[in-house]
């Protein structure tokens, strides 16, 4: 957490800012995989989807696997929708491994083989929004890009507008972001990284390290004191124990490691836990229905199996 509350304003050379940020990036970087020099743009693109809302810890060794496993998207693309969510295993949001399904069928299908670099087609493939179409480009191809994820917003709102939290609208987060851009491509690039990799690992949420931070003589929120002037939060995601995403996701590693489809009986019983008696008694039923009509997994004469 900030140590002191005496640091002078911060300068408004927003060129020495990048600069400094990416100089420190540098030396300063986790060594992930998907940044290897040489990486293809579909294992970037795979980085992307497994990143959303997943540590990275988690995801490394599931990316890992996926590459090897699936080197092109036409290799995935060649297998079932259910060897995705097989292979997904428990990184979390398992639709998200039909969506990248989905997206190699259609690179593959419609683009070559070749994943596009254009943000516009990149955001016409399943399951690629604003963000990882804008990283996509930017981290496989070099395109000249502002990207701006939840860590770089949490450093915008500090660093450029000395809010404690992120809290600006998208519009004006990719503004800063597109402001403080070097323009040469491969720099801004590096750039883009680094914002996001001082907000994972320096100017986190909830323990900031702003003594370590390189680029604290620019950050208006310690120039001010470190206000508490966070806008308001949103409310808590609910407990995970007990919920309907706990009974799917019993679910799911029931279907997923069964090699014959399971009877519907066997999948309410995984739902239930050990306590097979759930506080809501129509939670079991709900989650399977759920499952189902999300496509993640299908039901045959009574019988639940990967699609």
């Amino acid at each position: 957490m900030p140590t002191s509350r005496s640091v002078p304003a911060s300068t408004p050379d927003r060129a020495g800012l990048a600069r400094t940020l990416s100089n420190w990036f540098a030396h300063a970087a986790r060594d992930l995989p998907w940044r290897a020099q040489g990486t293809s743009p579909w294992a970037v693109l795979v980085s992307e989807f497994m990143l959303q809302q997943t540590q990275v810890d988690r995801v490394i060794p599931r990316w890992t696997a996926w590459i090897e496993r699936w080197p092109t998207p036409s290799a995935l693309a060649a297998e079932v929708p259910g060897e995705a969510v097989r292979a997904w295993d428990r990184l979390g949001y398992p639709r998200r491994a039909l969506w990248l399904h989905r997206a190699a069928v259609e690179i593959a299908t419609l683009h070559g083989d070749v994943v596009p670099r254009d943000v516009q087609q990149l955001l016409a493939l399943t399951g690629i929004g604003p963000y990882t179409a804008r990283a996509v480009a930017a981290f496989a191809y070099g395109e000249h890009h502002p990207v701006v994820d939840t860590n770089t917003r949490r450093v915008l709102a500090r660093a450029i507008h000395g809010i404690a939290a992120a809290g600006m609208p998208r519009s004006t987060d990719l503004d800063d972001m597109a402001a403080l851009l070097p323009p040469d491509p491969a720099e801004a690039a590096v750039f883009n990284a680094a914002a996001m990799e001082l907000g994972a690992i320096v100017c986190t949420a909830r323990t900031p390290l702003c003594d370590a931070c390189p680029i604290a003589a620019w950050c208006e929120w310690r120039g001010a004191g470190y206000p508490d002037n966070s806008p308001e939060k949103r409310p808590k995601q609910a407990k995970f124990e007990g919920s309907d995403r706990q009974a799917r996701g019993r679910i799911m590693a029931l279907v997923r490691r069964s090699a014959e489809p399971v009877s519907r009986d066997a999948a309410l019983n995984a739902a239930r836990g050990k306590h097979r008696e759930p506080h809501d008694v129509t939670q079991p039923q709900r989650a399977y229905d759920s499952l189902i009509a999300d496509g993640l997994i299908v039901e045959l004469e009574g019988r639940a199996q990967l699609p």
